[in-house]
């Protein structure tokens, strides 16, 4: 066996279909595309989401809802998860920095404490936004709020 015998197995390799070549060839003349309409030009391209005419789902499906471009969304934290936290990674002061750096909120997050759970520590909280249950349950055990 030589490089110039080399062969691939019989059966393995296709000849591509070579379309507009002729009519003896079988694909001349109208080069498999059937006769005129949209579809044998060059150039033709279905829409996208184009159903054959039919009414596309989007258009038969109901509009519902409304989505507010002004809607700020906050990561809620617990006044609980804040005990957690503090007990976690030793901390006096809970800013976002501190979360951030512990993985627990996103650089751009804006985070918003609520008052769900008990919280022991002494902390100094800072946030975008607190609930009033949050506030008073901070403030009972000598801690502080500011809000960012």
């Amino acid at each position: 066996m030589e490089l110039h015998n080399l062969k691939p197995a019989a059966g393995s390799v296709k000849s591509r279909k070579r379309i507009a070549r002729g009519q003896g060839s079988g694909k001349g003349g109208t080069s498999t595309r059937g006769h005129k309409g949209a579809k044998s030009r060059s150039g033709w391209k279905s829409k996208r989401n184009f159903e054959g005419g039919q009414m596309p789902i989007q258009m038969r499906l109901p509009k519902r809802g409304f989505k507010n471009p002004n809607r700020v969304a906050y990561v809620p934290i617990n006044v609980e998860r804040l005990q957690e936290i503090a007990d976690k990674y030793k901390l006096d002061t809970v800013d976002l920095e501190a979360l951030i750096s512990a993985g627990i909120v996103r650089k751009n997050d804006k985070v918003k404490i609520l008052g769900s759970g008990e919280l022991s520590a002494k902390l100094a909280v800072s946030a975008h936004a607190i609930s009033a249950s949050a506030q008073k349950a901070i403030e009972a055990c000598g801690g502080s709020v500011n809000l960012v």
